[in-house]
């Protein structure tokens, strides 16, 4: 099976990235070989539409299951809609996250864990009264 991971680097052993829009980068992991494919996240600075962006991109790799940190609604609902399965784990590397999975130990979502913009950051003063 093909599982897209968040991640912070490009090899199975880099650690995830716990945002799913706004990893820079998806390692697709065929779980029988445990071979690991690096994809740029495109959506990573976009303005707005970054967890649908990236949803759309992981679906059309033919992923069966996404695994990541937190899913937006927007991300959560295009994955769904996809056919996909969403699970959740806080850290570790791509490859433990992995052997959660094959194991049954992940977290299987059904709703979206996180409120939109998570990822996002402010950034100069963003967020302040003024």
């Amino acid at each position: 099976m093909k599982v897209a991971v968040s991640s912070t680097g490009n090899t199975i052993d880099s650690m995830m990235d716990p945002r799913f829009g706004r990893c820079g980068t998806f390692l697709i992991v065929d779980t029988e070989t445990m071979e690991a494919q690096p994809v740029a996240n495109m959506s990573v600075s976009a303005a707005h539409g970054a967890g649908i962006g990236a949803a759309q991109k992981v679906a059309s790799l033919g992923v069966k299951a996404v695994i990541s940190g937190h899913f937006g609604p927007n991300a959560h609902m295009a994955l769904s809609g996809a056919g996909v399965d969403i699970y959740t784990v806080q850290s570790g590397t791509v490859k433990e996250a992995v052997e959660l999975l094959k194991k049954g130990q992940l977290n299987k979502v059904s709703s979206p864990t996180v409120g939109g913009h998570f990822g996002q950051g402010r950034g100069r003063g963003g967020g302040r009264p003024r």
